[in-house]
């Protein structure tokens, strides 16, 4: 754990008792802070209490003892309206924050020699991917890594810092939205398309949230720009004119004379007098597709801008393992494969993997999200027959109607046996793919029990096959 300073003897209410919350909580009583804890749910309060954590009723708390509130980033900030703590913070003039704030400040606050390197990485698609892969290059280098932030463990649950350390935090926009004074070694802006407008409000709020990543760098660090969308391009222009830091552009559609970009798998690295190539990602087997080769040129400058040399950064990309829940092959039945990309909670994610795949029995739904499938069009002629659950069930198979088979499956281990039914009797070489384009909320707790919910949906089938047998 992090112990959070900057808050000793001061109250901090903190709402939001899932991962990111406990850690905070726990983080803050380590520096030396009082805190006060709520959460909506009454089993949230329970474990909290079970563990001796201080709960207390914030809806009738007096606010006006509170340094500072912590909330956990699925907390409306803004929209669709302000929640409730929101409002009563302003009221009381309480400073909001997030954990990764909290973060910002301790490490902002530590002496220059036990300062951490911070890599932050953002963008709509390819987060969880691209920051893995980082953590995997920087491990194989010989650094001190740690993971978190909207990967694996909450900020404030790694190990304590030090000098040597190199902290890779995946983010959010609603992470961001929470964070003023981070200030990141690397910063990583991978993509940016529509996405959670209904908790931003406009594309331009969404946007300014996705910037706040590049705020507080100035000159010795990098920022890695995705140039590939109008507003990365954007963004990139816009920087290089203040002209504070090193900018890397990377694209994985087109060549250029500064930067990293991919063309046809070959990644190529054009930051010096000459252009190079550093690596066939065709050989990266656990790399396909082209939102990948830009995952993998947006890690290898990240890589770079950390100081790891520019050929071992290219061969440990060769060497990733690949991430749980994207594009995952979990399992085989015969000629069926079965593929999980439940991280794929937007059409934009889930095009990535429908363009993997020349035909494929697709898993769809969840939580819908603006614009629902409707982009994914041109991908329809490649689906055999989609599979549909949850909520957005009716308004896919609305969409899909005369143009893709479709069949509302509703829950997850339907879909998964009725896939499964279709693609053996077709006795060829096939994929079921989970790639949901929705949010899981609906039905699941997060996108990794969806997918969990899949893994095991696929053992439950192989288990009834082998008994069949």
């Amino acid at each position: 754990m992090i112990p959070v300073r900057g808050f000793e003897g001061r109250t901090v209410a903190v709402f939001g008792l899932a991962r990111t919350g406990l850690a905070a909580a726990r983080a803050l009583i380590a520096g030396g802070a009082e805190v006060a804890l709520w959460d909506e749910k009454p089993a949230a309060v329970e474990a909290a209490r079970a563990e001796g954590l201080p709960v207390v009723d914030l809806k009738s708390a007096d606010w006006s003892r509170f340094a500072a509130v912590m909330l956990s980033p699925g907390v409306p900030l803004t929209h669709p309206a302000p929640h409730w703590t929101v409002e009563k913070a302003r009221a009381a003039g309480v400073e909001i924050l997030g954990d990764v704030e909290l973060f910002a400040r301790t490490v902002n606050a530590a002496p220059e020699h036990k300062r951490p390197k911070i890599v932050a990485i953002t963008g709509t698609n390819g987060k969880s991917t691209t920051t893995a892969l980082i953590g995997h290059i920087c491990a194989q280098a010989g650094r001190d890594v740690r993971i978190g932030g909207n990967i694996g463990f909450g900020v404030l649950g790694l190990e304590d810092m030090h000098g040597g350390a190199v902290y890779v935090l995946e983010l959010s926009s609603y992470q961001l939205d929470l964070t003023s004074s981070l200030h990141p070694d690397v910063a990583v802006l991978l993509n940016i398309s529509p996405d959670h407008l209904e908790r931003h409000g406009t594309m331009e709020n969404y946007v300014a949230a996705k910037r706040r990543i590049l705020a507080n760098q100035g000159k010795g660090d990098t920022a890695v720009i995705g140039v590939d969308d109008p507003w990365g391009q954007q963004i990139c222009t816009e920087i290089t004119a203040a002209n504070r830091r090193t900018i890397v552009p990377i694209s994985a559609s087109k060549a250029m004379s500064r930067g990293v970009y991919a063309l046809d798998g070959l990644l190529y690295d054009a930051g010096g007098e000459r252009t190079a190539e550093v690596a066939d990602l065709k050989r990266a087997r656990s790399l396909p597709g082209r939102h990948n080769w830009q995952n993998a040129a947006a890690a290898y400058a990240a890589a770079k801008g950390l100081g790891i040399d520019a050929a071992e950064a290219a061969e440990h990309l060769m060497t990733f393992p690949g991430l749980a829940h994207r594009m995952e092959t979990v399992g085989r039945l015969g000629k069926v494969s079965f593929v999980n990309d439940s991280k794929a909670t937007n059409a934009d994610a889930a095009r990535q993997a429908m363009s993997s795949y020349p035909k494929f029995y697709w898993i769809a739904g969840g939580q819908p999200k603006t614009g629902g499938i409707d982009s994914l069009g041109d991908l329809f002629g490649r689906i055999e027959k989609a599979y549909l659950i949850g909520e957005a069930a009716p308004a896919f198979a609305e969409t899909l109607k005369g143009k893709a088979a479709a069949v509302v499956s509703q829950t997850m281990d339907q879909a998964v046996n009725q896939a499964y039914a279709d693609a053996a009797a077709a006795g060829q070489e096939a994929i079921v793919l989970l790639s949901p384009a929705c949010a899981s909320f609906d039905q699941f707790a997060d996108f990794e029990a969806r997918g969990e919910a899949f893994r095991a949906a696929v053992q439950r089938l192989a288990n009834t096959q082998r008994g069949a047998a």
